[in-house]
């Protein structure tokens, strides 16, 4: 007996709404949502079902019987886990209070769960992966407009021009903005592109610019200056909507397109061809501000000055460019009943530091990787026990070994997952989640011009004794004695709870898989954005007064990244269209279709130590040495190195991912806690590392 299964899928973070067809208990089929997605889905995506039947992954409740990191567990029911966990933090909270408990996630449409019980707890310490993430860009629109990173949505199909730094956005892979590039080219569209290396993004690029590492933020200062000096920008939106231009021009003299191409290593003209371009396509052309952008020390900036661009191009809130993500009050709709919102905010300071220490930070998730420096110093108070949900800092941070020093001061780590991570493997429990085939999960928004209700529907049942996470937080929270605050016993319950406000039903999701809030794209007029900019001023800050209040200047004099030591290179890495993260680098489908890992190397300076495409290399940092195949290219800058990020796994039962390819994190020895200091992001392609032909290549013959 088949059946039909709207919902959404769960192998990386971009939760695409999928249609499933279930034939007698067994999926048959996953494609991308028709009323969406045109039916496309990515390599990820397809292999779902791989992931659904895989064995290699936690069946059941585990608690470590020896030493973290040993992988001695003892399989448990879900009863004596939650009562284990239940028993620790009470002992926890008694000695140092509920403030010493810290919740992780990945973020996304449905942390509401995860904030709700930390915070149902009695602490403030929720926080999540973006720290090694977009955080520089959050933080960077936030100045600028006083909104974040999701504040605007980019209208790509219809733009005239859009540029990507290092946004390798055909292999990232959001299906949905995928399918807007390409529409945007099949309708005579420009694409740039800015990056150390080419990629499949720049091999679609009409412009493409391959600089020296570290120097995006003289690029971008460059395009600035010749987008002044010729006039290409909007004068009356500027003048209307922002303050700061004027401190703008005179900051930005110095740095001429002639300055920024011998800074980047290209050529002046080039971008000057490219300023007349976007000066004919504005206000069409959009500035990609970045997505994942913890990469230099300027990284930040650099997003700021993208930002800038965006502005000058006059692009917001107009077809083409910068669209206001609207909400359910734009569409005369009440939101969802969230379940955070119904809890006392804990009055506690962050252990982070972040909105006391750090004020101009969002307080939101705060920033993970500062509380490493607390579990140590145990100021402002101890950590004494973390939750990640479906994060892995391990593969996600730099230095992990250094994260374990840290973690040597925690009583409790608990690691909530659908696989085994490296974090999982070194906790002392693994609560095992169901896949996201196998559950159900809360309704969440998604804003845009139309925004939408979405839900993900479990399509077949449970191969092994895992739960949901609306599940195991439920039984969290009775154990611990907060259960008042989850006012649900199904899943039903908790749909119907979220949906009273609303005047929708859970039977309106039946017809395609959610709810949409408007049948036209919804457009406030351009001509009256007064009190649409949620800064101190109302309006676009170029000049950011919580920056300078901070004693951090909004626009940065640009200083010139350092040169990697003699025989020594930048580590840079990047994303698969076959991976997501570490998540599916053992999915048995995608492993096979990319089982390791390489390291990009300029073909001069491989020559030069003796290196062919696909020897091994020894890669090595301070201390950690990875050996992995090379391959050799014309296409990177000879300063740097490029590999895949999420390999190196060293979990015994993932037998296909294990030991396999190079650890990009576990070169990046002391950069823990190396961050921009304005933008909070982690300064993850600021390591050099030397490299080496392997002795473990066989010996060459010589012809004699």
């Amino acid at each position: 007996m088949g059946k039909t299964i709207w919902s959404m899928c769960g192998m990386c973070s971009v939760r695409c709404p999928i249609k499933v067809e279930v034939d007698d208990g067994d999926i048959s089929w996953i494609e991308g949502n028709p009323h969406i997605l045109d039916r496309a889905l990515c390599p990820k995506g397809s292999a779902g079902k791989a992931l659904y039947n895989d064995s290699e992954r936690p069946q059941t409740p585990l608690i470590r019987r020896s030493g973290r990191g040993a992988g001695n567990w003892d399989p448990v029911s879900w009863e004596t886990a939650i009562d284990y966990i239940g028993e620790k933090l009470e002992r926890i909270i008694d000695k140092y209070g509920a403030r010493a408990i810290m919740m992780s996630c990945r973020g996304g449409p449905w942390a509401d769960l995860y904030k709700a019980f930390i915070h149902a707890l009695g602490s403030p310490n929720f926080t999540n992966h973006d720290s090694a993430c977009g955080r520089n860009v959050h933080h960077a629109s936030l100045s600028i407009y006083g909104l974040g990173r999701k504040g605007f949505v980019y209208d790509i199909k219809n733009a005239k021009h859009l540029v990507l730094f290092g946004r390798n956005i055909l292999a990232a892979l959001r299906v949905a903005e995928v399918n807007q590039v390409m529409d945007m080219l099949d309708q005579g569209g420009t694409l740039t592109y800015v990056d150390v290396r080419q990629t499949l993004t720049g091999v679609k690029a009409q412009n493409f610019f391959q600089v020296k590492p570290g120097t995006d933020y003289a690029l971008a200062l460059g395009m600035i200056n010749e987008v002044l000096r010729i006039g290409a920008y909007d004068k009356e939106f500027v003048d209307k909507y922002t303050i700061g231009f004027e401190k703008l021009e005179e900051f930005i003299q110095p740095y001429t397109a002639a300055w920024a191409a011998k800074e980047c290593g290209v050529k002046e003209k080039k971008i000057k061809s490219f300023v007349e371009q976007i000066g004919a396509d504005r206000p069409k052309v959009i500035f990609h501000p970045g997505w994942m952008l913890s990469r230099y020390r300027d990284s930040f900036y650099h997003s700021r000055a993208l930002q800038i661009l965006n502005v000058l191009m006059g692009n917001i809130e107009t077809k083409g460019g910068q669209i206001f993500a609207k909400g359910p009050g734009d569409c005369g709709v009440k939101g969802l009943r969230t379940l955070d919102s119904q809890i006392p905010k804990p009055e506690e300071k962050r252990a982070d530091g972040v909105g006391w220490k750090y004020k101009h930070f969002d307080k939101g998730p705060g920033l993970f990787h500062l509380f490493y420096d607390t579990m140590t110093t145990q100021d402002p108070y101890p950590i004494k026990a973390l939750i990640c949900h479906r994060h892995d800092p391990f593969n996600c941070f730099p230095d992990p070994q250094a994260q374990k020093d840290a973690l040597a001061n925690v009583d409790l780590l608990i690691s909530v997952d659908t696989h085994y991570s490296e974090f999982g493997w070194f906790s002392d429990v693994i609560l095992p989640e169901s896949t996201y085939l196998e559950r159900d999960t809360g309704i969440a928004t998604q804003k845009g011009p139309k925004p939408r209700f979405i839900v993900r529907r479990k399509a077949v049942e449970t191969r092994f004794n895992t739960k949901p996470g609306w599940e195991i937080y439920k039984l969290l929270a009775e154990r611990m004695g907060v259960g008042k605050y989850f006012p649900y016993e199904t899943i039903e319950d908790y749909w119907n709870w979220q949906l009273e406000p609303t005047g929708f039903k859970i039977e309106d999701f039946d017809e395609k898989g959610f709810v949409s809030l408007t049948d036209k794209p919804i457009m406030y007029d351009r001509e009256n954005l007064e009190g649409k900019f949620k800064t101190p001023s109302g309006k676009i800050e170029i000049i950011s007064s919580k920056l300078e209040d901070a004693g951090l200047p909004s626009l940065k004099p640009y200083e010139p990244p350092c040169k990697p030591p003699k025989g020594k290179f930048r580590l840079v890495f990047g994303r698969s269209p076959i991976h997501a993260h570490g998540h599916t680098i053992n999915n048995p489908l995608l492993n096979e279709l990319l089982p390791e890992n390489t390291l990009w190397i300029n073909k001069r300076v491989a020559d030069r130590l003796g290196l062919n495409d696909g020897d091994l290399a020894d890669v090595v940092s301070d201390t950690f040495k990875g050996t992995v195949k090379v391959h050799v290219t014309e296409f990177i800058h000879p300063e740097a190195v490029y590999t895949v990020h999420g390999f190196g796994r060293q979990v015994p039962l993932q037998s296909r991912a294990y030991h396999a390819g190079l650890s990009d994190q576990k070169l990046m020895e002391g950069l823990l806690l190396h961050m921009d200091e304005a933008g909070g992001g982690l300064c993850l392609c600021e390591k050099f590392v030397t490299v080496r032909r392997s002795p473990r290549n066989p010996r060459r013959s010589v012809e004699l």
